[in-house]
């Protein structure tokens, strides 16, 4: 998850890597706090560390490990169907290039101030991305994803929300780029509270978040339906629609208490929680205000690990993610977003389970 648009994916150099690394001698002991709410484990794009993200395959894994929310990306087709996409570029996440019927779709956009150069799900309908199949968007951190290649296509909102009913988990749905969306006469947000209201969900009580990194949709969305809302934040930058001067003026006292008057909680960068060394205050200052936290993305690979928890030198290597959750959790976390449920479960479970028997 990020703030713009997906960013393509590099290897951290093996002298770099090497010299971050740990030993796990310098691992921050962690601070106990209290969440606000039992912590729930949402599963980013679906257990994406495991299958093609925002697949039903993916979704199914998650599931499967015990996923308390699976989380779907939305963008609406030319048709105004919403998908899970964590980008309408679709170049990185499906075979679409090698579609010669949409050679001519190729074209260049300017999404939220980012020039991109692709094929965007607004210009398909869905009979044509239904023909697309989607593939590993992290081939050189996730090469073993590759054999799932082909095997699934882009599901609909609706087909997300019936595997979650059949299931009896949550969803977790991110409002894309919704200012671009309504600019180019496919607005989201109405369409987006339709859909749930035909599943049942229209207030706090549905097992649903709804999520943004804009701010004036997610207002819109409050005066629409009472089901939660959780307004997303990064380290660096502001929201696309400009309604803040920068996500760090958002974090202020006066800030939260804003958010607090339209959302149910905060979702920021992980690295918002802990600077290295100490906890940031961010999740005690969020909790003063009534905000729940959800920070995003815990992953295995060394390459997104903090150096203390990584292991070996091998970027697409897996370190120590249960131990980075598990200290996470006692910084008070309300939740959070993993692309590995089954270590996000385990490491919740057994913090709980610490926790009680104190």
């Amino acid at each position: 998850m990020t703030g713009l648009v997906s960013v393509r994916m590099t290897f951290i150099p093996l002298a770099l890597l090497a010299s971050a690394c740990g030993t796990g001698q310098d691992r921050p002991m962690p601070e106990s706090a209290a969440p606000l709410s039992d912590p729930i484990v949402i599963a980013h794009r679906g257990a994406s560390g495991e299958r093609p993200e925002h697949t039903i395959g993916s979704y199914e894994r998650a599931i499967e490990e015990g996923a308390d929310f699976i989380e779907p990306d939305l963008v609406p087709t030319k048709d105004d169907v919403l998908v899970a996409r964590h980008e309408n570029e679709i170049s990185e996440t499906t075979d679409v290039a090698d579609h010669p019927e949409f050679a001519a779709r190729k074209t260049t956009k300017t999404i939220d101030g980012q020039k991109l150069t692709g094929w965007f799900v607004e210009d398909f309908t869905l009979a044509e991305l239904k023909t697309l199949r989607a593939k590993e968007r992290l081939p050189l951190l996730r090469p073993d994803n590759r054999q799932y290649d082909g095997k699934y296509d882009i599901p609909t909102l609706a087909e997300i929300i019936a595997l979650a009913k059949k299931h009896h988990v949550g969803i977790y749905p991110e409002t894309k780029h919704p200012t671009y969306f309504a600019a180019i006469g496919h607005p989201t947000d109405e369409r987006l509270v339709r859909q749930l209201q035909a599943a049942g969900w229209n207030d706090a009580a549905a097992p649903v978040f709804i999520q943004s990194f804009e701010i004036e949709n997610l207002k819109r969305i409050h005066k629409l339906t009472g089901i939660r809302l959780i307004q997303l934040v990064d380290k660096e930058g502001g929201p696309a629609d400009s309604a803040a001067p920068s996500y760090a003026a958002m974090l202020t006292p006066e800030g939260m208490r804003d958010i607090a008057s339209y959302a149910f909680g905060i979702g920021p960068n992980k690295a918002m929680v802990w600077d290295g060394q100490v906890p940031t205050g961010l999740v005690r200052a969020a909790h003063a205000a009534g905000l729940r936290v959800h920070p995003w993305t815990y992953r295995a690979e060394n390459y997104f690990l903090p150096s203390a928890y990584r292991d070996g030198l091998n970027p697409r290597g897996h370190g120590d993610l249960d131990g980075e959750i598990a200290a996470a959790l006692h910084r008070g976390l309300d939740g959070f977003f993993t692309d590995f449920p089954a270590i996000g479960v385990a490491a919740r479970n057994r913090v709980r389970e610490e926790k009680r028997l104190r």
